[in-house]
Formats: C-alpha cells, sequence, structure tokens
C-alpha cells in the first residue's frame, strides 16, 4: 500500500538540479490548488526527506513484488537499454526477510520471533543490472505475506511476481530512450488524458510537424476548458513524467571503465529536458506539475494514515524490533504530514451529479490501470520496475 512512497524523493533532487532563470520561474502558486513551491520546498526538504530516507531503507519498504516478464500487450517490445545488463533479475529467496509474505493470523507466532535480521544482498556485477539476491530466510518471509496478500483486494495484478530489493537496484540512468521510449509516453497521453487525437502535446516527438513556434498554445486552451477532474488527471501524469526524467538525470552515468562507474547528477541533460529556452516554457509546467503530484501524494498519505495509526496493524517482515521501529518512523512520518496547512481539497473533486461523478471515477481508475499495463511495453526491464513501482 505504502510502497510508492518514493515519490517523495524526486524534490531533493530537483533542488541540487535548478539553476539560473529556471530556479527563478519555478515560483509561485500552483494550478488547481491554494499551495505555492516554495512551501512544498521547505516542507519537503527539512520535515518529510529525512524520514522518507530512513524509511525507505526499511525492509518494509526495501523489497518490492512486481511481474517484471508479463508481455505488451499492445505492440512488440523492441525496446533495450543502453548500457550493458540493464536487466531485473528476481532477488533470491534465501535473502528475503522471514515475514514479507506473512498474514495477520501469524504475525510474530514464536517461529517469527526468533528470526534472525536478514542478510544485506550481494552488490550487483554490473552497475545496470538488477540483484536479484535474496536469503532463503526472506523466501520464507516472503510466503507468508503472500498468503496475507492474496486475501485482499488488489488493483494490481500480481499474478508471477518476484520480489526485487530496491536497494540494490536504484532508480537511475539507463541509456533507455528514443522512438521505443517515445511509444510508451505517447500511448500513456494519448490514450489516457481524455484528450481528442486533433489536440497535440507540446514538444511531442511523435506529433506530426505543424510548424510555428508556439505549438502549446493550442493544448494549453484545450487543458484549461476541462472539468477539474481532467486537468487533474493529466498534470499526475506529468508529474510522474517528471519525476521518472528528474531521477534520470540525478544519477546519471558519468563516466565508466576498469569495473567502476561514476553516478552523479548531469545539468546538461536536466536543461534538456526541463529549461525554459529549451523547452518553450514548458520545462516550468512539467516541474509545477510534480509539485502537484507531491500534493495529492501527501493528501493521499494524510487520510491512509488513521488505518497504521490501528494498534494491532503491523509493517510485517518478521522481525519484530525492526518492525516496531518501522511502525513507529512511520507515524512519526504521518505526524509531520498532518502539520502541512496547504493539503489538496480532494472534495472538489467528483463533485458533480452522482451518476456522472461515478461514471468519471471509474474512467479515472481505469485509465491509470491500464497505464500499468502500458509500463509492460517499457524495453528496459530497470525502466519498468521504476515506472510500476512509481
Amino acid at each position: 500500500m505504502l510502497r510508492g512512497i518514493c515519490l517523495f524523493l524526486p524534490l531533493v533532487a530537483l533542488s541540487g538540479l535548478l539553476g539560473g532563470q529556471l530556479h527563478t520561474e519555478l515560483t509561485g502558486v500552483l494550478d488547481d490548488c491554494f499551495c505555492d513551491v516554495e512551501s512544498i520546498d521547505v516542507f519537503n526538504n527539512f520535515k518529510i526527506y529525512p524520514r522518507i530516507k530512513r524509511l525507505t531503507e526499511k525492509d518494509y519498504f526495501r523489497y518490492y513484488r512486481v511481474n517484471l516478464k508479463r508481455p505488451c500487450p499492445f505492440w512488440p517490445n523492441d525496446g533495450h537499454c543502453a548500457i550493458k545488463d540493464c536487466h531485473v533479475e528476481p532477488c533470491p529467496e534465501s535473502q528475503i526477510p522471514v515475514g514479507i509474505k506473512s498474514g495477520n493470523y501469524n504475525k510474530y507466532s514464536q517461529p517469527a520471533d526468533t528470526v534472525s535480521d536478514v542478510t544485506e544482498c550481494e552488490q550487483a556485477k554490473n552497475l545496470g543490472a538488477i540483484n536479484s539476491t535474496l536469503s532463503n530466510q526472506s523466501k520464507e518471509a516472503f510466503a507468508n505475506w503472500e498468503k496475507h496478500d492474496d486475501a485482499q483486494d488488489h488493483f494490481c495484478e500480481l499474478d508471477d511476481s518476484e520480489y526485487v530489493d530496491l536497494l540494490l537496484n536504484p532508480e537511475r540512468y539507463t541509456g533507455y530512450k528514443g522512438p521505443s521510449a517515445w511509444r510508451v509516453w505517447n500511448s500513456i497521453y494519448e490514450e489516457n488524458c481524455f484528450k481528442p487525437r486533433s489536440v497535440y502535446r507540446p514538444l511531442n516527438p511523435l506529433a506530426p510537424s505543424r510548424g510555428g513556434d508556439d505549438d502549446g498554445e493550442g493544448f494549453y486552451t484545450w487543458l484549461e476548458g476541462l472539468c477539474l477532474e481532467k486537468r487533474v488527471f493529466y498534470r499526475l501524469i506529468s508529474g510522474l513524467h517528471s519525476s521518472i526524467n528528474i531521477h534520470l538525470c540525478a544519477e546519471y552515468l558519468l563516466d565508466e571503465g576498469w569495473g567502476r562507474s561514476i553516478w552523479g547528477p548531469n545539468v546538461q541533460e536536466f536543461r534538456q529536458r526541463f529549461d525554459t529556452a529549451e523547452t518553450k516554457g514548458e520545462g516550468t509546467r512539467r516541474l509545477k506539475n510534480l509539485y502537484f503530484l507531491y500534493l495529492i501524494e501527501l493528501r493521499a498519505l494524510s487520510k491512509v494514515s488513521p488505518y497504521f495509526e490501528r494498534a494491532f496493524v503491523n509493517l510485517y517482515t518478521g522481525n519484530r524490533q525492526e518492525d516496531g521501529n518501522t511502525k513507529e518512523l512511520l507515524l512519526q512520518f504521518f505526524d509531520e504530514i498532518k502539520t502541512f496547512p496547504m493539503h489538496f481539497d480532494e472534495k472538489s473533486m467528483f463533485a458533480g451529479q452522482k451518476i456522472e461523478a461515478k461514471i468519471l471515477k471509474e474512467e479515472f481508475r481505469l485509465h491509470f490501470k491500464n497505464i500499468s499495463r502500458i509500463m509492460d511495453c517499457v524495453g528496459c526491464s530497470k525502466c519498468r520496475l521504476w515506472g510500476k513501482l512509481q
């Protein structure tokens, strides 16, 4: 339920990439809400990020269950990473924490109480490859967690899913780009954002050439004419796109050789994607949509917090002390979220006639689910992993 908590990390990476005119322009109030960029920056960097960083290092958030072998349902998959061995391998279950798969029915039973800490996974031989190492203890734990998960009504399909250690497989540049990547994002935007085909996104590399310097004017005229819900949907997808691109720019392969790779921020790559001049002003909009997505995530976590505040709810991995520390840290995180004064007001969403609102809400759900299926068409396994997670 909380695995997507890593969405809060890009804003910190963003602060290290901004500069010059773009930093000056990324200010002020966001569209469709009453919050400003500056307030989010301060709140995230000083209140949220330190706790998020610690949470993502905990076993409960470290291991992610995902199916990376499902074929693309829409077109032949012909993409690949530019970096060798850019593939995802599942963690060997010998490394998975004992309680990861367990259900409520046996949390902290006698066998679980005596489980030792999980052994750290071995470092991948190639930085571009997904490390699949998991212990036998972890396998056993996931078997129990799976029983609990299978009893739930999942939004995502978990058939043939396997566990991946996210700490050993950080989100970063893989070299996956070009027509294959364009087609994925084009499908996400063109088929799922309530947009007629006669309206083209600014800087869409697959759109027919129309000439003129301002190819975004018609698009934003159309966007502002939509109902709030559909505008929100587009901004969420745009924010997701920005989040992924910022991760790639912040963790870029700067140098490689002699069995050693150097990763770090690539400001030039960031400017190509977000600089005002190079994107005809589109970059600032993209970044503001990331802040908008942040607000939605912040509000969603605020609403779900009462569930986790109940005493009998455990973040179960099989290690009682570790799980207690993880929950305590999570509750501190929720307490910080509640102090934020400018949450997104979801009451303004789906507030029309009941039948129309119900239909629109179902369209939202189906569109998001379809986007998850489109992620199966990403040719790079590591990109697919993080696309699905985000």
